[in-house]
C-alpha cells in the first residue's frame, strides 16, 4: 500500500516471537522493505508505527504477540536539492568556518516537502556560497542544529567539515550553552501547590525549576510531542521566573529555559506539561486565554491573538571547534515578543 510520498509495511507477527516490539518487527518485516532493527526503532519512536486498528505505538519495548499485525509508514526519499535564495539573514558572526545568524520567526531551518524554498538553507547558500559544510547532503548543508519555524534567535551553521564535526560533538555531550526567552501563562512558582505535585518537576537553589521528563512521539498525533514514561529520550529543562505580570502577579511570566538536552519541541513540551503552556503555541498552549479583568481589552486581545510560540533563542555559547575559543552570543528580543511583553506589562 503506497502514496506518492510514503509506502506502508504490513506486518504480521509470527511465532514465539521477539520480547519487545522493534526486535519482534524487525524479525518479520518482509525482506523487500530492507528495514533493519536500528530503522524500525526510529519508525517507532517518530510515531510511523501503528496497529491494524489504527492506534499508535510508540514505546520500542512493547510487547507483541503472535498474530499481531502492525503497519509501517516509511517515508520516501524526496529529492529536494537547495537552491541559493537572496533572502536577508542576520549575521552575528562569521569566519570561515562558521557563522552564527539570528533567525527570524517563520522561517524554515531546511527544505522539506512543503518548504522547498525561502529557507534558511536557501539564504545561507547565497550568502556563503559553497563553502557550507558537505556533511548535511543537499538538503541540510552546514545544519548541526535546528530551531522550530516559528521560534526566532540564534543559531550556529558549519562553513567547514572539520567545524561540522566539533560542533556536532558539543551538542551531543551537551556542552553547548543554549538560553531562551519564553512569555507563558501562569507563573511557575515553588508556592505553587499543584505544580509540586507534577512528575518530574523539582525545586532546586536560586529559584531555579528543573523539569525532567522523557520525550516521544505523541501516540495519536504524529506531528506533535509527548511527555511519556518509560520510552521515548531523556530531556530536562530548567527555567527562572524573570518577569511577572498580571494585577496579582500571577496572570502570565517572561521565563529564561535553558536545555541540559535538545529534543523536538522540548521546552514547549515540558513547560506544557508543567501546566505553562507557551502564549500563542497553538499545538501545546491548549485553548488557555488571559482573562484578566484588570487589562485592557486591546492588551488581552493582543496576547491571545499573538500569531506563534512565545520563543526566542537569545543566548547560544560554544568552544569554537578550530581555534578552540570561547564564544557567547546574544540576540535581542525581536519587535513582537517586546510587543507582547509591553502588552503583559500593561495588565
Amino acid at each position: 500500500m503506497s502514496d506518492l510520498s510514503h509506502h506502508v509495511w504490513r506486518v504480521v507477527i509470527g511465532e514465539n516471537p521477539a520480547s519487545r516490539l522493534d526486535k519482534a518487527l524487525a524479525q518479520n518485516v518482509p525482506e523487500a522493505a530492507s528495514l533493519s532493527r536500528s530503522q524500525i526503532g526510529r519508525l517507532i519512536e517518530a510515531g510511523a508505527v501503528a496497529s491494524e486498528h489504527g492506534a499508535l505505538v510508540t514505546e520500542l519495548k512493547a510487547k507483541t504477540r503472535a498474530g499481531d499485525v502492525f503497519l509501517i509508514t516509511v517515508p520516501k526519499v524526496m529529492d529536494i536539492e537547495a537552491g541559493p535564495e537572496d533572502i536577508p539573514l542576520d549575521v552575528v558572526f562569521e569566519d570561515d568556518d562558521l557563522i552564527v545568524v539570528n533567525k527570524l520567526a517563520g522561517m524554515v531551518v531546511h527544505p522539506a516537502p512543503g518548504s522547498e524554498t525561502g529557507t534558511l538553507v536557501n539564504a545561507l547558500l547565497h550568502h556563503c556560497g559553497d563553502t557550507l559544510s558537505g556533511i548535511g547532503g543537499v538538503k541540510r548543508p552546514g545544519i548541526v542544529h535546528r530551531i522550530d519555524k516559528d521560534t526566532s534567535g540564534l543559531l550556529v551553521v558549519a562553513k567547514s567539515d572539520a567545524a561540522h564535526h566539533g560542533l556536532a560533538a558539543q551538542f551531543a555531550d551537551h556542552s553547548i550553552t543554549r538560553h531562551y526567552r519564553a512569555a507563558v501563562f501562569g507563573v511557575p512558582t515553588r508556592a505553587d501547590p499543584r505544580l509540586a505535585g507534577v512528575r518530574g518537576v523539582a525545586f532546586e537553589a536560586g529559584n531555579v525549576i528543573r523539569i525532567s521528563g522523557n520525550i516521544a512521539r505523541h501516540k495519536h498525533d504524529r506531528k506533535r510531542m509527548a511527555v511519556v514514561q518509560n520510552a521515548g529520550r531523556h530531556a530536562i529543562t530548567r527555567l527562572r521566573v524573570m518577569e511577572q505580570f498580571g494585577a496579582d502577579n500571577t496572570d502570565a511570566a517572561l521565563v529564561d529555559c535553558w536545555l541540559e538536552t535538545g529534543r523536538t519541541h522540548q521546552i514547549r513540551v515540558h513547560l506544557a506539561h508543567a501546566g505553562h503552556g507557551l502564549i500563542g503555541d497553538s499545538v501545546y498552549g491548549g485553548r488557555r486565554q488571559l482573562k484578566s479583568k484588570t487589562a485592557t481589552v486591546d492588551d488581552v486581545t493582543a496576547v491571545n491573538g499573538f500569531s506563534r510560540q512565545a520563543l526566542h533563542a537569545a543566548t547560544l555559547g560554544f568552544v569554537h571547534p578550530i581555534s578552540n575559543q570561547g564564544l557567547e552570543f546574544q540576540a535581542a528580543l525581536p519587535a513582537d515578543l517586546t510587543g507582547l511583553i509591553d502588552n503583559l506589562r500593561s495588565i
